[in-house]
């Protein structure tokens, strides 16, 4: 009965027509009513051709040591700016992009996966037909944040202009220079999970202090903080010669007058009111006048006249003591 139908249809649609009068309307509805199964199957044809034409991007993700990360996500945008796609890596480190059409695409690590790895910077991604494009990418690790301080051996201050290279093996890598603050801070490339070993040797001083010599030597960890501290002696100032000792007299001989030498270069002194003779100083110099260009009267002129009196006493012992002797011959020649 349904066939049947479907067969008997352009007839009544025919003499519907009639009754109308309206002949050109069945030609044009019958026209757009078989117009669109032709299209239908052109326009299958083109979308074939397309997703044979498709390509993709294969993603594998390692770091510097060859192992794979997983969990690292990308986002893929065509030319003009817009998500295509977006996804993490697997357990393999491993990531598709299927059904692309041909062109340019801009690819964008959104998270490395890892605490110890840095994503990679955006790069463009060719695709083309039939094939998946390989992309390896490789997440660096984190740099190490290094910070230099210079003090004071003795007093901890924090010193200015204190220069030092920071190195690996013969290589420098970085050189660092503290600030007003006496601190500097850089980044160290680290290429290994446990850590890299370098060296810091201070190569300039702070103004008014002695170069720190030894090489210090540290180990650091991807993205781990490191102090490096250099600690500097001021320069030792040099103290006077000490001058050893002779046996000859330091002391510069005194042109003072004494009582038996006067000065060279003295001036005899004039006589105050304080120096005025006493009675017997007047009487000594009224019996022996000074001869010129002696000294003024003073205490220590006592001392030639003690002297010439000591003189006198012995000579008169001695005399007495000479008469003794010749009254004893003179009484021994009178017994005889």
């Amino acid at each position: 009965m349904r066939i049947r139908s479907a067969r008997t249809l352009p007839a009544a649609v025919a003499v519907a027509a009639t009754v109308t009068g309206s002949l050109a309307w069945a030609p044009t509805a019958s026209a757009q009513n078989t117009d669109p199964a032709p299209s239908s199957s052109t326009s299958a044809a083109p979308r074939h051709t397309a997703e044979a034409e498709s390509g993709g991007v294969a993603i594998v993700k390692k770091d510097p040591s060859g192992d794979v990360l997983a969990g690292a996500s990308f986002t893929l945008f065509d030319s003009a700016g817009k998500e295509t796609a977006s996804g993490k890596t697997n357990a393999q480190g491993q990531l598709a992009f299927k059904d692309l059409a041909p062109g340019v695409y801009r690819l964008k690590e959104v998270s490395s996966g890892s605490p110890l790895h840095e994503t990679v910077d955006d790069q463009d991604v060719i695709v083309t037909p039939g094939t998946d494009t390989p992309l390896t990418i490789v997440d660096p690790f984190k740099d190490a944040s290094v910070l230099l301080k210079a003090k004071d051996d003795k007093t901890g201050k924090l010193l200015a202009g204190s220069t030092v290279n920071i190195g690996s093996g013969d290589k420098v890598l970085l050189t660092l220079t503290t600030g007003s603050d006496g601190t500097a801070t850089g980044k160290l490339p680290i290429n290994s999970r446990t850590g890299s070993d370098f060296w810091a040797k201070q190569v300039k001083a702070p103004e008014g202090y002695e170069i720190y010599k030894p090489s210090k030597e540290f180990k650091a960890k991807p993205g781990d903080p490191v102090t490096v501290t250099t600690t500097n002696a001021k320069t030792a100032t040099n103290p006077p010669p000490t001058e050893k000792p002779t046996d000859m007299p330091t002391d510069k001989p005194s042109h003072q007058p004494t009582p038996d030498k006067p000065g060279k270069d003295d001036e005899t002194p004039e006589p105050s009111a304080s120096d005025a003779p006493t009675a017997a100083e007047t009487a000594s110099s009224t019996a022996a006048p000074a001869p010129d260009g002696a000294l003024a009267h003073t205490g220590a002129d006592a001392t030639p006249w003690l002297i010439g009196g000591a003189g006198v006493l012995i000579a008169a012992g001695g005399g007495a003591l000479i008469a003794a002797r010749r009254r004893r011959t003179d009484d021994s020649t009178d017994e005889s």
